[in-house]
């Protein structure tokens, strides 16, 4: 097995890797260099693919005009389904919305700084475009996970967002995408602007583990 010529900073066990692997929004504008940036999507691409079939491509984006505009479509999708109810998010009790005012602002922060991310990768499935499957994107999230955990290792944060999607037509044309292809997610790396490479918060693994069926469940030993 050949492994990519580069060294990798930190010596990182996986299970350590999967515990404290959270999306980072806010992201500082200092650049990834080429090898790291290889390193890394060559690690997403031995992810799962259906089949083996790897209908997928990468498109990596650091052109500032491509961001720009994409942005600005990412701003309005946050906008319209966050941003309008900001002051609700800020104010609300712990679990009384999806998003505690802590991620809120992460998300905010994030929406507002997009385009200042030194680079993007936009997973691409080919032969998508159309399609209702609701399981569409277990044909390439596993290997975005594993861009993610790569990523990890070099010290680059990452997240997965998707507000730019009421312009998904505008961002194919953009990128010039064949005609079928439908764009997954968009990935903002780069190497995080504060804050510590902690295991994020979740709930107790218990709470949400079913046995068998659901309702069934089972106190961890």
């Amino acid at each position: 097995m050949t492994l990519p010529d580069i060294r990798v900073p930190d010596d990182l066990p996986v299970l350590e890797a999967l515990h404290s692997t959270p999306a980072r929004r806010r992201l500082s504008t200092t650049p990834i260099p080429d090898d790291v940036l290889w390193a890394v999507l060559d690690a997403a691409v031995r992810g799962p693919s259906g089949g083996n079939a790897q209908t997928w491509a990468w498109i990596v984006v650091r052109e500032q005009d491509t961001k720009d505009r994409i942005a600005a479509w990412y701003l309005e999708g946050w906008n319209a389904a966050y941003g309008s109810h900001r002051e609700r998010f800020l104010a609300a009790a712990p679990g009384e919305l999806p998003m505690s005012p802590q991620a809120f602002l992460g998300a905010e922060h994030l929406a507002q700084h997009l385009a200042e991310a030194p680079v993007w990768v936009i997973p691409v499935l080919l032969g998508a475009a159309g399609s209702t499957d609701p399981r569409l994107g277990s044909s390439i999230y596993g290997a975005v996970q594993q861009l993610f955990l790569a990523a990890r290792a070099f010290g680059v944060g990452t997240n997965l967002t998707t507000l730019y999607r009421a312009h998904e037509d505008d961002v194919r044309a953009l990128l010039g995408l064949p005609d079928d292809a439908l764009t997954m997610c968009l990935i903002p790396m780069g190497y995080p602007e504060g804050g510590r490479w902690s295991q994020p918060r979740r709930k107790p693994v218990a709470d949400v583990v079913h046995w068998e069926a659901y309702g069934s469940r089972r106190e961890r030993a």
